[in-house]
C-alpha cells in the first residue's frame, strides 16, 4: 500500500514570486512551481522542528533545519493547521509550535541568537527574525551602534518576488554587559555593542580562522578605502581585516580586475571591481584600489591539497609563488575568481606610459586609456566603457599662461552622463586623439576653434592699432597748423615786443591826425 501524502496548492516558498504545489510525504516534502525546472525537496533527516504563525499571505509553516537556514512555506489557511499538525505528528513524531509575532510597531526590544537566526523580541514576542547566513558584513559604528549588511543572493534556486531588498540595518545597543573570561574564570564588564558585534562576526563566519584560508596577504595598502588590510582568500570569498572595519566579499560580486603600472615607474596598482559595491555606512566603494611597490617580492604557499588544486584550479593556480608581489596577488585573484586581469594594451603617452596625469574636480590622479575602458584612479575611481562614449570634447578653461600648457577632456556618454578631466599636458593631446580616432570615437576639438578665434582677435587688434596711429597723426598735424596761425596774430600782453608795437601804432595815428588837420585848414582858406 502506497504511503499516504497530503497536498496543498498556492503555497509560496521563501517569498517566491510564483506559488506552487506542496506535497508532504512520510519521507519528507517537495515543492513544485512552474517557474522552476526542478522541484525543491527536503528530506526528513534535515528537519529539526516546525513553527506556525500568521504571515504575509495568510499563515506560514516554518521549518527549522539542522544545518541550513530555515525554510518558509507561506499561503496556508487557518483551517489547514489541524490537518498539518495531525499528519506531522503521525508521520514525523513532531509537534507544531504556534508562534505569535509582535505587531506593536515598537523599535526597541531585546535581541537573542536562536540557532541560526537573530531574533528581535518586543514584550517577549518576536518582531522579526534574521538568518545569520544572510549577514554579509558587520561594522561597529561608534561605541553603541552596530551595522549589519545583508547579501543580495542572485543565484537562489527560488526566484524572489521582492523588487526591493533590505541591504543594511543599524542597531543601537547602549550600556555594558558581563562576559565570562574563559581564561580566568571571572566575569568582566564589556561594552554591550562590542559584545554583540563580536557575536555576529563569530556566528556569521565574517571572521573565519586564518588557518582555513587558502592564502593570506598581510598589510596590503589600499588607496580606496584608505588603509592597510590583511586579505584572507577562501574558496568562495575573501575577507578584508582592517584596524576598524572587516569586510567579507564574495567572489561572485567581483566583476573586473585591472593591473596597472603607475607613471612614476615605482608602483603598480591592482584594481578590483565590485557589484554590488562595498558599503561603509553611507559610503559605497564599487572599486578596491590596492598599490604595490614594483620591486617588492612575495613568497607564498597555497593551503590546498594537490588533488583539489589539479581538479578545480588546473592551469589557474600553482602550489607556491615567488615573484613580485603585484604578480602574485593578481594571479591568485585571477585563479580564485575566474576573472581575467585587464592590463594596458596599445596606448602610449608622450612620455611612454599607459596613463596620463590629470584631475577630476579637486582630485588628482591618473587616467588609464585601455583597449575597451577608460579608468581614473585612485579617488574617485571612475570606469568608462569606450563603447558607451557618444563623443569626446577637447577644451581649455581660461587663457592664462598655465592654461595654455594644459587642456581638458570631457567624455559624454550615450546615457547623458559626462565626466570632465582637467589639467592634462598639451604634449599628450596628439596621442590621445589618435587613439580615440582609432576606436571610431567622435571628437570635437574646441582648442582649434579657440586658436582660430585667438588669431582673429589678434588681427582685429592690429587693425585697431593701425587705425589709432593714423588718427593720432592727423590730430598732431591739425594742432601744428593751429599753433602757426596763432603766432601771426597780435602779440600777447606779456610779449616783450608788445610795447614797441603799441608806440608805432600811436605815431601812425598822430601823423594821420595831423594830415587831416592840414587838409581841413587849407579848405577853410
Amino acid at each position: 500500500m502506497a504511503a499516504k501524502t497530503v497536498q496543498y496548492d498556492n503555497i509560496y516558498l521563501n517569498l517566491s514570486a510564483q506559488p506552487g504545489k506542496l506535497r508532504i510525504a512520510p519521507s519528507g516534502l517537495g515543492w513544485k512551481s512552474s517557474a522552476l525546472t526542478e522541484p525543491f525537496t527536503l528530506p526528513l533527516s534535515e528537519i529539526r522542528r516546525f513553527c506556525w504563525s500568521h504571515f504575509a499571505r495568510g499563515y506560514e509553516l516554518k521549518i527549522i533545519l539542522k544545518n541550513r537556514s530555515p525554510v518558509s512555506l507561506d499561503g496556508f489557511a487557518q483551517e489547514d493547521f489541524d490537518g498539518l499538525a495531525s499528519f506531522i505528528k503521525q508521520n514525523y513524531d513532531m509537534g507544531i509550535e504556534q508562534k505569535e509575532f509582535s505587531i506593536k510597531g515598537w523599535n526597541w526590544g531585546d535581541s537573542e541568537f536562536l540557532g541560526s537566526e537573530l531574533v528581535f523580541n518586543v514584550n517577549s514576542r518576536p518582531a522579526f527574525e534574521i538568518p545569520i547566513s544572510a549577514v554579509n558584513n558587520s561594522n561597529l559604528s561608534g561605541k553603541n551602534e552596530v551595522a549589519l549588511e545583508f547579501s543580495n543572493v542572485k543565484d537562489s534556486p527560488v526566484p524572489s518576488a521582492q523588487a526591493d531588498e533590505l541591504v543594511e540595518m543599524r542597531l543601537y545597543i547602549p550600556g555594558t554587559t558581563s562576559k565570562e573570561d574563559a581564561a580566568e574564570g571571572e566575569e568582566t564588564e564589556q561594552n554591550a555593542a562590542n559584545l554583540f558585534y563580536e557575536s555576529i562576526k563569530e556566528r556569521a563566519d565574517i571572521g573565519q580562522a586564518a588557518g582555513d584560508a587558502i592564502v593570506s596577504f598581510s598589510e596590503i595598502l589600499l588607496l580606496t578605502p584608505r588603509g592597510r588590510y590583511d586579505i584572507d582568500m577562501y574558496e568562495t570569498s575573501m575577507r578584508l581585516r582592517g584596524k576598524t572595519y572587516d569586510y567579507k566579499v564574495e567572489y561572485s560580486s567581483i566583476n573586473r580586475l585591472f593591473l596597472l603600472p603607475k607613471p612614476d615607474e615605482q608602483h603598480v596598482a591592482f584594481v578590483i571591481g565590485l557589484d554590488p559595491p562595498l558599503r561603509q555606512g553611507q559610503t559605497r566603494y564599487p572599486f578596491l584600489v590596492t598599490q604595490f611597490i614594483r620591486d617588492e617580492d612575495m613568497e607564498v604557499d597555497l593551503n590546498m591539497e594537490e588533488g583539489v588544486l589539479r581538479e578545480k584550479y588546473a592551469d589557474k593556480l600553482k602550489t607556491s609563488y615567488d615573484q613580485p608581489a603585484y604578480e602574485v596577488v593578481s594571479q591568485i585573484f585571477q585563479g580564485l575568481t575566474n576573472r581575467k586581469v585587464i592590463t594596458p594594451a596599445n596606448f602610449m603617452s608622450h612620455h611612454g606610459h599607459a596613463a596620463v596625469k590629470c584631475s577630476f574636480k579637486a582630485n588628482e590622479g591618473q587616467l588609464y586609456i585601455l583597449d575597451q575602458y577608460l579608468l581614473f584612479i585612485p579617488k574617485p575611481t571612475i570606469l568608462i566603457t569606450i563603447a558607451d562614449l557618444a563623443r569626446v570634447t577637447l577644451s581649455r578653461v581660461g587663457m592664462s599662461v598655465s592654461a595654455s600648457r594644459t587642456f581638458d577632456l570631457t567624455f559624454s556618454l550615450r546615457s547623458g552622463t559626462s565626466y570632465q578631466f582637467s589639467n592634462i599636458n598639451r604634449e599628450e593631446q596628439n596621442a590621445i586623439v589618435r587613439y580615440l580616432e582609432s576606436k571610431h570615437v567622435k571628437i570635437h576639438n574646441d582648442l582649434a576653434d579657440e586658436a582660430q578665434q585667438s588669431l582673429l582677435n589678434a588681427a582685429l587688434a592690429d587693425e585697431d592699432e593701425e587705425e589709432g596711429d593714423e588718427a593720432m597723426g592727423e590730430s598732431m598735424s591739425e594742432d601744428e597748423d593751429f599753433r602757426a596761425g596763432s603766432e601771426s596774430d597780435v602779440a600777447e600782453e606779456y610779449d616783450e615786443e608788445a610795447g614797441s608795437s603799441s608806440g608805432n601804432d600811436e605815431d601812425e595815428a598822430g601823423s594821420s591826425s595831423g594830415n587831416d588837420e592840414d587838409e581841413a585848414g587849407s579848405d577853410e582858406e
